[in-house]
């Protein structure tokens, strides 16, 4: 049983047998309990009835009772002495204790369908035995008698005797080719399923399922085409990562090389020297900031969730990083105003004061001189709302559906920004993440931009 088809058909075919049996089992407590003595009762009223009917005719006995078997009776009379006579089909185990004689000689009845003793299968009706059988006095000549009755069970259902046997069979038979057929059409999906399971395995995640049951099956192939979009998702951005990251490093690297080959003629001046280095000191810093903001994203990867919970008045944060962040706003002319309520959040101050300043610098960066920047810090129901609005140069609509993809940047105007490394939107997306909130941009091209923060 190596196969789940194997397993399904044999684990059907035990059931069947061991319900049949348990049925048959069941059926015979019934026969013993309830069938077994009305049926002795019912033929106890035939046998009286029969002797009844002797007594009013003026039949011999040898007729009488030879017509009356036709009928479909066993008869057996007997006066005491002798072996008695046997009238209709004979009986397969003709002994008789001639106790259960005397007790009929004697005036009583013989109750031998009740008494007959319990088989474990339902053999009690069938058994066409003679002490399977009622007893009753009759007078024949004036002499005192014990008849013997029992219906001709053979004769009677011998008809349905077949049929039934031919049923069985033909059910049986027909249940066991069902099962077969049936649990291949059961087997077959799943055979799909772990077919599709072995490429995805192998890395082909374009893989999808038909989707046409509405069972469990198909629900389970409705999820493994989700999961397998979502792999393909993840192996793209995988990818593109991996590229970005690749180009996010190249690129200063190849400016430091090539500035300083150059620092190395002997003809440069100081000026153009001191500039090289410069040059060589900023791609340095952008090298530091994208490993710093690399190993940020990767250690809130791979959190689930924010371990270090701590109370924290929330406006004190955000006027640390209005000082922090002064000489940026400043020296482009910006207002930056905030409007903070005094509320507490249980959270990761840190972590939640890297994604509002990331906020706040993107911000700055996009926002023209002279421009304008709101903050607020509100308190609304069970949530804590953070706020930032800018009037800068404002972001697409194509491009709101992207701006928190890593290594995203909106246009060319934003690309060329030799800082900008695209992970920092990223990383204040993976922040509210971890603090089951949620941030949403409204946005308009040359008219500003406002986010919103929603932290439970």
């Amino acid at each position: 049983m190596k196969t789940l088809y194997l397993r399904i058909v044999v684990v059907t075919l035990v059931i069947m047998v061991v319900s049949s049996v348990i049925a048959f089992i069941g059926a015979n407590i019934y026969y013993q309990q309830i069938l077994k003595p009305a049926n002795d009762a019912k033929n106890t009223e035939i046998a009286k009835d029969i002797v009844q009917l002797y007594n009013d005719t003026n039949l011999g006995p040898d007729t009488f009772f030879k017509q009356t078997a036709e009928l479909s009776y066993q008869f057996y009379l007997t006066d005491g002495e002798g072996s008695g006579t046997f009238y209709g089909a004979p009986f397969r185990d003709q002994s008789l204790s001639a106790q259960a004689v005397n007790k009929v000689l004697s005036g009583e009845t013989y109750h031998g369908m009740e008494n007959y003793p319990g088989q474990t299968f339902v053999t009690g009706f069938f058994s066409n035995e003679l002490t399977n059988s009622i007893g009753v006095p009759v007078e024949i000549n004036g002499e005192r008698h014990a008849l013997f009755m029992r219906p001709d069970i053979e004769q009677q259902f011998n008809e349905i005797h077949i049929l039934l046997a031919v049923l069985l069979v033909f059910t049986i038979l027909l249940s066991m080719i069902l099962v077969l057929f049936s649990t291949r059409y059961i087997v077959r999906p799943m055979k799909n399923l772990t077919d599709a399971t072995e490429k995805i395995a192998n890395g082909q995640y374009s893989i999808q399922l038909k989707q046409n049951r509405k069972d469990e099956i198909g629900t389970l192939a409705k999820s493994f085409n989700s999961m397998s979009r979502k792999l393909k998702r993840v192996e793209n951005m995988r990818q593109e990562f991996v590229s970005n990251v690749s180009h996010e490093i190249r690129t200063p690297l190849s400016s430091m090389k090539g500035y300083a080959k150059l620092l190395r003629s002997s003809s440069l001046s100081a000026e153009d020297r001191d500039h090289y280095l410069q040059i060589i000191e900023s791609e340095s810093t952008r090298l530091s900031k994208l490993s710093r903001q690399l190993l940020t994203l990767a250690a809130l990867d791979k959190d689930t969730s924010i371990d270090q919970h701590e109370s924290f008045k929330a406006a004190p944060l955000l006027q640390q990083l209005l000082k922090q962040t002064r000489w940026l706003w400043e020296s482009k002319g910006i207002a930056v105003s905030i409007e903070a309520d005094d509320v507490s959040y249980n959270g990761n101050e840190e972590l939640l004061y890297q994604a509002f300043e990331n906020l706040l610098t993107n911000s700055i960066k996009y926002t023209s001189e002279a421009g304008e920047i709101t903050m607020t810090l509100t308190k609304y129901k069970e949530v804590l709302q953070f706020t930032i609005e800018d009037n800068g140069i404002g972001i697409s609509p194509e491009d709101q559906e992207k701006m928190f993809d890593r290594f995203y940047k909106a246009d060319a105007s934003r690309s060329q920004e030799k800082d900008s490394s695209g992970l920092g939107l990223s990383i204040v997306k993976q922040i509210i993440t971890l603090h089951d909130g949620d941030i949403t941009v409204k946005s308009l091209l040359h008219k500003g931009t406002f986010i919103t923060v929603t932290l439970p």
